[in-house]
């Protein structure tokens, strides 16, 4: 677990090491052979290391139960809140095309404004000079304000900027189960908004033959948190029934419920991927699964990756340890 800079107990006021040099992180993917050096990266290895740590830790956990949330925790779903309000503040404009919104280069231009600012209120004082960097994976988080687009890859700069919260030891080991339930479902929540709101395009969709339009790890983490549940099996999460009267307690769920909202047909013909995994025989698989699907069909596909950004909290120098 060393991408949590302190153990929890420790006191509040230590310092990172001092030899620490922020940097505005940048694009570093340029073309298709620059994927090897992603893969070896110290940045591969935290992110990947990072994902699967909450992995384990909301394993067989209801999004209801009790968890520790401290003060970095309400800090960050109250920044969300903000971004929340900023689209209540921005409502779509007439236009001649369906879908992306025009409204949403408006509310992303103010977020480019007040990320670094937003990330400051966040952070404590003694790392004030981690603001610049960590806001970066902020503003790629929320979607391509040219395509008005959104998918996978923005969805990871935002457990990107989670993990570098982490590493400069804002967030703690401690904190895990809200970082997942807490802060990460309050992003859906505001993603899912922006999506309905803005008519946002799926980024680097494969239609029907991708797991979801538009996210992949609340499926990880929503497959870990039904791991040796006593009823529930993965052949029920495209019974309605099943999913209206569960989603509050789990993410997989809620991740469903929102797709039927969404769609219209019967489930196999516009999930395919969510249909055949309905046929897995246990939670533990489809959980191993959707963690070797991510890898293959999200972190190792150029498109994807080319708009990554490193720096010196997710270098692109190869794994030291």
């Amino acid at each position: 677990l060393s991408l949590f800079l302190h153990l929890p107990g420790t006191s509040e006021e230590v310092a990172p090491p001092v030899q620490q040099c922020f940097m505005v992180p940048k694009k570093e993917i340029n073309v298709v052979s620059d994927m090897a050096k992603w893969k070896r990266s110290q940045a591969y290895a935290d992110y990947m290391g990072f994902i699967l740590t909450l992995n384990e830790g909301v394993r067989g956990k209801k999004l209801t139960c009790e968890y520790k949330i401290s003060e970095p925790i309400e800090k960050l779903v109250a920044l969300l809140n903000t971004l929340d309000r900023w689209i209540d503040e921005t409502p779509p404009v007439d236009q001649p095309s369906r879908f992306g919104n025009k409204a949403f280069r408006t509310w992303y231009a103010k977020l480019d404004q007040e990320a670094e600012k937003l990330v400051s209120a966040v952070i404590p004082k003694h790392l004030a000079d981690a603001a610049p960097e960590v806001a970066v994976y902020l503003k790629e988080s929320v979607g391509n304000s040219t395509r008005i687009d959104y998918g996978t890859g923005h969805e990871a700069a935002f457990a990107a900027f989670l993990c570098c919260l982490c590493k400069i030891g804002v967030l703690r080991v401690d904190d895990q189960m809200a970082i997942v339930f807490k802060v990460f479902n309050r992003y859906l929540e505001v993603m899912r908004k922006l999506q309905k709101t803005y008519r946002m395009e799926p980024a680097g969709s494969q239609g029907v033959w991708g797991l979801d339009d538009f996210q992949f790890l609340p499926f990880i983490w929503g497959s870990s948190q039904l791991i040796d549940h006593p009823s529930l099996e993965p052949r029920h999460f495209v019974d309605e029934k099943v999913v209206n009267e569960n989603h509050k307690d789990f993410m997989f769920l809620e991740c469903i419920l929102f797709i039927t909202e969404m769609k219209t047909g019967p489930f196999a013909e516009h999930s395919n991927q969510l249909w055949n995994i309905s046929a897995v025989p246990s939670w533990s698989k489809v959980n191993q699964g959707l963690i070797r699907m991510y890898k293959a069909e999200c972190l190792e596909k150029f498109p994807v990756i080319q708009h990554f950004k490193f720096g010196s909290l997710l270098p692109i120098q190869p794994v030291t340890s």
